[in-house]
């Protein structure tokens, strides 16, 4: 685009701003890609170019926390690129996107970065971020992650408790990584399933003969989810560090992350559109292409409410963000598991139709209002990822990333028309009523009506400050408050009695040690604590001679007396 569209001035009449606090009848002016004024009866300059936006709403462009754009996985390449992909996301109503990098066990972080970042700049249409992926431990990896938060505007790193021998970190790992994160003041992402457990699992369905689609449900049933949750939280909260859990998928995983925020812990989590809106039953279709369509991990999950016990958890502030975690392949690619579900790619096509799709099924199906539609849309993911007010709010100073949103519009969603790559969609078919009509991002007017103007490559990288109030502010202090101190008093000035063990002194043991018990035989007596089992069958009284006979004085129960 030319430098004269970047620089125009456009002004939003008519319609009715929505915040994710309150809803206001207001114009709004737009002039150097900022946000120059909100309210009734502007004074501006002329020259600007007016759009009418009566009967409709004006919100803050979407934030997509979790989109996988021209990445290998799974031995497949996604079917979008940051071109293609920005592009849907433009005509689905985000602004901005967060993209990951996922580095191969024992590859520089920061090489990956490096790689990924000249991918993107030359074809991103609209801002964009990174989460930098720790998929191995070690000093190299803690060194680099500071050098990613110093020096290039990462601030969130995605942490695998799943996907064993690949991209998994085990327990210690973990609680180091997470100790890392707070201290450089990051977003710690977390994909919470028992790996362990998923790989025995994965080998039991394959034991049983099931090879389709169905074996993703099979072998990650949500109780390794629920577990994992549970256990990443406990490991956060051992080290003061907030937690962000991704992909929440399931009912009970939810009500983990609830008990976790009504005993006060910093916890946040993100689910996906897809485990919001559908359920696993799609598994089980008898076409094999349709099944292995909506293959993704953690998989959608079997009991039908599942998706509307989510959406609930959305409504009350359980669950804070949905992303599409967008990972869009080809029934080709799929089909490379078509006698072996482990070697499905996993990941489902979102980007483009995430927030109509919310739409229609939290705010026309009375799930969500309108405000919590651009919370968990928008405004949350800014304050978590340390962008707002600049995203996720309509003010006079922010970017001018704003949609304008049709609530009384409609469409049906198919794979003929879509942006998005990818042969498939999951949504096929379905009317949503609640439509992006104007899309601008920064200030750019760069979709209208189903016409792009934005040009490949305009789009630009967006650096991210670290320890977001969000997150840290309440943190911080309660760390100060709970921080564990000694006991002040006198030291002991007795005397202390010295252990002899084995005719050595011992003046204690280390807590790694299992203390022996002392001997306690005196002049031949029997140590009845002591266990006289041994595998050979010896016993302790093997030396005593035989008898014969025994006189039962007392047998069991008593002496017999009476006429018996």
């Amino acid at each position: 685009m030319s430098s004269s569209s970047t620089m125009a001035r456009i002004l939003i009449k008519g319609g009715k701003v929505v915040n994710d606090d309150c809803t206001q009848e207001a114009d709004v002016y737009i002039e150097n890609g900022v946000v120059q004024q909100v309210g009734r009866e502007l004074m501006i300059p002329g020259g600007a170019k007016v759009i009418d936006a009566s009967r409709k709403l004006v919100m803050p462009g979407g934030v997509d926390t979790s989109v996988h754009l021209q990445e290998t996985f799974m031995n497949a390449a996604t079917a979008d690129d940051y071109y293609s992909g920005t592009k849907a996301a433009l005509a689905g109503g985000t602004t901005m996107v967060i993209g990951h990098v996922l580095p191969e066990k024992n590859e520089s972080l920061l090489e990956a970065y490096e790689n990924c970042r000249s991918m993107a700049d030359p074809k991103a249409c609209c801002d964009y971020a990174l989460h930098v992926g720790v998929t191995w431990w070690g000093p190299k990896v803690q060194a680099e992650m500071e050098k990613l938060v110093r020096e290039h505007g990462v601030n969130s790193f995605q942490l695998f408790m799943a996907y064993k021998d690949q991209f998994m970190l085990r327990d210690g790992e973990l609680f180091q990584a997470l100790q890392h994160c707070k201290d450089i003041g990051a977003v710690a992402r977390v994909h919470a399933e028992n790996g362990e457990l998923v790989a025995e699992g994965t080998k039991e369905t394959l034991d049983l003969g099931i090879t389709g689609p169905e074996g993703i449900e099979i072998s990650r049933p949500e109780e390794l989810e629920s577990e994992a949750t549970h256990r990443a939280i406990t490991i956060a909260n051992r080290v003061h560090c907030p937690i962000y859990l991704v992909n929440v998928s399931s009912m009970s995983a939810g009500d983990v992350v609830a008990s976790a925020k009504m005993q006060g812990k910093v916890v946040h989590g993100e689910t996906t559109v897809a485990h919001a809106v559908l359920n696993g039953l799609q598994y089980y279709h008898q076409d094999w292409a349709h099944a292995a369509a909506y293959v993704t991990a953690p998989p959608l999950r079997l009991d039908p409410n599942t998706p509307n016990y989510l959406m609930s958890l959305l409504g009350n502030d359980t669950l804070n963000v949905v992303s599409s975690d967008h990972r869009p392949f080809t029934i080709n690619q799929k089909a490379m598991g078509k006698d072996d579900f482990t070697k499905i790619p996993h990941g489902v096509p979102g980007i483009q139709d995430r927030m109509s799709v919310l739409w229609e099924r939290g705010v026309v199906g009375g799930k969500l209002d309108e405000n919590q539609f651009v919370a968990v849309t928008s405004s949350n993911a800014a304050k978590i990822y340390n962008l707002y007010p600049r995203k996720g709010r309509i003010v006079p100073g922010a970017d001018a990333d704003i949609v304008v949103w049709d609530p009384e519009g409609s469409k049906t969603i198919t794979v003929e028309t879509q942006v998005q790559g990818g042969d498939t969609n999951l949504y096929e078919g379905l009317r949503c009523h609640g439509v992006p009509i104007v899309t601008i991002s920064r200030g750019r007017l760069v979709y209208e009506n189903g016409v792009f103007t934005c040009a490949e490559g305009s789009g630009k990288f967006y650096p991210l400050r670290t320890f977001p109030d969000f997150l840290y502010k309440k943190m911080v202090q309660r760390e100060k408050c709970t921080a564990l101190k000694p006991v002040e008093r006198e030291p002991y000035t007795g005397e202390v009695v010295e252990v002899v063990v084995s005719g050595r002194r011992d003046f204690g043991c280390s807590d790694l040690d299992t203390p022996t018990r002392p001997c306690t035989r005196h002049g031949g007596v029997r140590d009845l604590h002591g266990s006289s089992f041994s595998f050979s069958g010896a016993q302790i009284d093997d030396s005593l001679p035989k008898r014969s006979s025994a006189r039962i004085l007392a047998p069991p129960g008593g002496r017999s007396s009476g006429i018996w």
